[in-house]
């Protein structure tokens, strides 16, 4: 039996805790929300303790939060429409940089593989994509207008500078860099599901994308390149995105976020009927048709809305989440 077991559950914002984002090294992570405050955590013996408070970088709520690849900076989405880049350049954290062009609340903010780029996007409908260009600089390298709603949430490939886009627009937008003119635009269109994409997440490959929704459904995108082995007819592109599997029946409302985990392969689910879900892609299944199971259910995993999951990036089946509730609980996941 599969099982997520409660390690600990921590408490210290005030009202609704929207986001946790581990530190890549998995020995820290931020939590922010309601409260306009970023909590950085990290363990001391078999703890987590709060460690710094970092104030004063927002006037609202902060919505998302999200360390660089190198650990050295800390990103703070917030809806009084700007991005904070925080770092400790003078020994403890700082914010150094605000980043401003959004008419008003910034939903979601995401650094590229390399570290060099970042992403926003917000309910003004627009996806931003920012160059880092030296020491506290950063400049807007495009302004990308593809969807029709409120942007949700944007995620970069794990290993190159392509970004996607979950919108209220119930699509998935896909850009990349044309080299030739150095402009961004949009390669790809995920159209399925049937209400809000709420979150999105690339699998260690970067060849699957799995999407959750208001529809109550999971689905898993698979991309296909012009000379695939599978007969799927890719015109006039360098490749295509595919629905290859929808989880349905599963989960009860909304479906706010969504983990894969890179060295699993296991997928967990936030859910606003209070429980986590972990699926695993069943063994065998076919590449193109995966099928996954749901193998563990966590009821009550938090008294209200779960808002954020994320697997610990060392791979060791720590799983944070938060919630409605003012909570962060910290699971341990293990399968016999």
């Amino acid at each position: 039996m599969a099982k997520l077991e409660l390690l600990q559950t921590l408490t210290g914002h005030k009202g609704i805790v929207w986001n946790v984002s581990w530190h890549p090294l998995g020995k820290m992570f931020a939590s922010c929300g309601e409260d306009k405050i970023i909590k950085l955590w990290s363990k001391e013996g078999e703890h987590w303790v709060m460690k710094t408070v970092l104030v004063d970088g927002h006037q609202r709520t902060i919505r998302e939060v999200s360390w660089s690849p190198c650990g050295n900076f800390l990103a703070s989405a917030s809806f009084d429409g700007t991005t904070a880049i925080w770092d400790k350049k003078s020994g403890q954290f700082e914010c150094n940089a605000t980043l401003e062009g959004h008419e008003n609340e910034v939903k979601s903010v995401a650094w590229s593989p390399s570290g060099q780029l970042l992403a926003t996007c917000g309910r003004d409908k627009s996806v931003w994509v920012w160059e880092v260009a030296g020491d506290d600089e950063y400049v807007c390298e495009a302004v990308l207008n593809i969807h029709n709603q409120d942007v949700k949430k944007v995620a970069w490939h794990p290993s190159s500078d392509i970004l996607a886009s979950a919108s209220y627009d119930n699509t998935v937008k896909m850009y990349k860099e044309d080299q030739l003119d150095n402009d961004w635009a949009c390669i790809a269109t995920l159209q399925s599901h049937e209400s809000t994409v709420w979150s999105l997440v690339f699998d260690k490959t970067g060849k699957r994308l799995a999407t959750c929704s208001d529809d109550k459904t999971i689905k898993i995108w698979q991309e296909y390149n012009a000379d695939n082995q599978e007969g799927v007819i890719v015109a006039n592109k360098d490749s295509i995105w595919k629905c290859v599997c929808t989880l349905s029946g599963y989960h009860t409302r909304c479906v706010y976020d969504i983990t894969w985990c890179h060295t699993t392969g296991l997928i967990a689910t936030a859910c606003g009927d209070d429980i986590i879900r972990v699926f695993k892609e069943v063994d065998n299944s076919d590449p193109n048709a995966p099928s996954f199971d749901l193998i563990c259910t966590k009821p009550n995993a938090h008294s209200q809305d779960v808002n954020c999951v994320q697997w610990n990036p060392s791979g060791n089946q720590e799983l944070i989440s938060c919630s409605d509730d003012g909570e962060i609980k910290v699971w341990k996941f293990t399968e016999d």
